[in-house]
């Protein structure tokens, strides 16, 4: 059965959407919404993003997915039938629902290693980088994170879900994401116990220190919940959105690289192996010598009546480098 993604239609609905936030703000009192060499960058780095995702998800689709699909699931005497014994899932509404929900479930995992293994935040902290919290930001996204993003789904069409229906979630959850990026939108009541909604998202791209890397659910908040990462909105909290280290750059390549460089540089740092493993593979702001703190070194500094990200530099040459949110920018 054959389905259409439905970002086919939802890429012209984020321009149009993006236009129309854009002249909102800038006929009523949030003109400073929108930064328009900020804007530029975030399109130019979205049009990228959108051509490369074209050209890796289909083959993510034919050749990954539809692989794994047929190695787990082939057809005993006609019937699709997973490896482990039952018959593969067909397309009933109640296995669509179970296959967004899985689909959650790995992007929450996704997203959240995102923020704490600092190769892939390499590619995540492109979505963060800007200050700006608006519908421009949500379709900033790095490209290197398509080339891994498809290793966290894996697993859906492995126990037998079809490959097009996870695609079709997929893009369901990139629609959900991207509309998250508004400051526009109130709290939303009783959904707010249920779902990650906006205020939620405002959260994870906070660089308060309170605020780092929480609320990473798709559509969802119970995953947040149930593995410690949720944190509520709090009206009394001035939020500052982006990343504490950002690229000082409106340039697409700088945007899309900066952290690489800074990981290279941090590496050249030591002559050990395993630090320089750490500086790759660790968390972001891991210093073999104390010199950047990640976010939970940060917060055990706080608690302890020191702040961190006000403390002296010891030399001048070393810039102060805190692990940046996950929200810092939110990704579709």
């Amino acid at each position: 059965m054959n389905f259409t993604n439905p970002l086919v239609y939802g890429v012209p609905c984020f321009l149009g959407l993006i236009l129309l936030e854009l002249s909102y703000s800038k006929l009523t009192t949030r003109k400073s919404l929108y930064n328009w060499k900020d804007l530029a960058s975030s399109l130019s780095i979205g049009l990228g993003s959108a051509v490369l995702a074209a050209l890796l998800k289909t083959v993510t689709a034919i050749v990954v997915f539809t692989f794994v699909y047929d190695i787990f699931n082939p057809v005993v005497n006609g019937v699709r039938t997973n490896i482990f014994g039952w018959e593969s899932f067909g397309y009933a509404w109640y296995i669509w629902l179970l296959c967004q929900l899985a689909d959650d479930f790995s992007y929450y995992w996704f997203h959240r290693q995102n923020h704490m293994v600092r190769f892939f935040w390499a590619a995540h902290i492109v979505h963060h980088s800007s200050h700006k919290f608006n519908l421009g930001t949500a379709v900033r996204n790095g490209w290197f994170t398509l080339f891994y993003k498809p290793l966290f789904y894996i697993w859906i069409v492995a126990i037998g879900f079809p490959p097009e229906m996870l695609l079709v979630c997929l893009g369901i959850e990139s629609l959900w994401q991207f509309q998250l990026h508004s400051l526009y939108v109130p709290k939303l009541g009783f959904a707010e116990k249920i779902f990650n909604t906006h205020k939620m998202h405002q959260v994870h791209h906070s660089k308060n220190l309170e605020y780092m890397d929480k609320n990473h659910g798709g559509f969802l908040n119970i995953f947040d919940k149930i593995f410690g990462t949720w944190k509520d909105y709090d009206d009394d909290v001035d939020i500052e959105f982006g990343v504490t280290s950002p690229p000082d750059s409106y340039n697409p390549y700088t945007i899309l690289t900066h952290e690489y460089v800074n990981i290279w540089r941090d590496m050249k740092k030591s002559k050990n192996w395993k630090h320089k493993f750490m500086y790759v593979f660790g968390p972001p702001g891991w210093s073999h010598d104390g010199s950047t703190k990640t976010v939970k070194q940060m917060r055990e500094a706080l608690r302890k009546g020191n702040n961190p990200i006000k403390q002296v530099k010891k030399e001048a040459d070393i810039k102060l480098k805190v692990p940046q949110p996950e929200h810092n920018s939110v990704r579709v």
